[in-house]
């Protein structure tokens, strides 16, 4: 979400025109990696506080869909897109967009790659200065994913992903996306890295820890981050998480100033202080 300043269009609707961009985001989840931690954890960025959406919040990878994600040049492995759009109730052209930005995304923003040689293997290290000229030319988009990938002989490995939910910015905010929510397990051998540019912190934490964390004010979160972070620590396992049956249905909060504060209202009437 925004600053309070910009919700001032909140209440009037002033913002209700915004056009929605659609955008991915990936939960890369591990097994836990002791010190007192069970189950699985999940890897949150914390956004630069000068970014204009979502400002200091703690994220999972994931940004906006580029027309060139659509390329039907971009080397493919797993559930055909003709089987994405089915899972996440869109067209086609959409579905494969989304599920390469969902790819990129997470490669820009973590090093983490979701690809392989063929489609039973998988890139085992991203580390190293040809891979990191590769990411900071994807940001710059001055290489195309397509280009990336039939560069480095690498197919896009769709079956790592679930889908998992799809989120839309609430009405009355002056950006506002329609978000697939998929979650992935990190790739053996592969690291994250704290790569900068949008994130000034990263880290691995419980889906329990992240929310307590949140309640007791210590973590911002949006919304559709503390609910999916719910949903995680309810699975328990990384197979848990691979194998829920999700609905893709658009979840909407709607923006309500409650005793003097702005909250996000879901539908039931579940209210989420931001």
């Amino acid at each position: 979400m925004t600053t309070e300043h910009s919700r001032e269009g909140v209440l009037s609707g002033g913002a209700d025109s915004v056009e929605l961009r659609p955008a991915a985001t990936v939960m890369l989840v591990r097994e836990g990696a002791g010190h007192g931690t069970e189950g699985i954890e999940v890897y949150l960025l914390r956004r630069v506080p000068s970014m204009p959406f979502a400002p200091g919040a703690y994220v999972f990878p994931g940004g906006g869909v580029d027309e060139r994600d659509a390329d039907h040049e971009i080397r493919w492995a797993g559930p055909a897109p003709a089987e994405w759009a089915a899972r996440l109730g869109t067209a086609e052209p959409l579905a494969r967009a989304l599920v390469c930005a969902a790819v990129r995304e997470t490669f820009e923003e973590s090093g983490v790659l979701l690809a392989g040689a063929s489609g039973s293997d998988v890139v085992a290290d991203t580390r190293g200065d040809d891979w990191e000229a590769d990411r900071k030319a994807l940001i710059d988009h001055s290489l195309s994913f397509a280009d990336f990938l039939d560069q480095r002989g690498l197919v896009l490995r769709s079956d790592l992903l679930r889908a998992w939910s799809r989120w839309i910015t609430p009405r009355g905010e002056p950006r506002r996306y329609d978000t697939r929510f998929f979650a992935a397990v990190l790739p053996e051998g592969q690291q994250t890295r704290d790569v900068g540019g949008e994130a000034d912190r990263v880290e691995w934490v419980s889906p329990a820890g992240a929310v307590a964390r949140w309640e007791r004010g210590e973590l911002t979160m949006l919304p559709p981050t503390v609910s999916s972070c719910k949903e995680l620590a309810a699975c328990g396992s990384l197979s848990e998480v691979m194998a829920a049956e999700r609905e893709i249905a658009p979840v909407t909060p709607e923006l309500r100033v409650v005793d003097g504060e702005t909250r996000a209202v879901f539908p039931g009437g579940v209210e989420y202080r931001l």
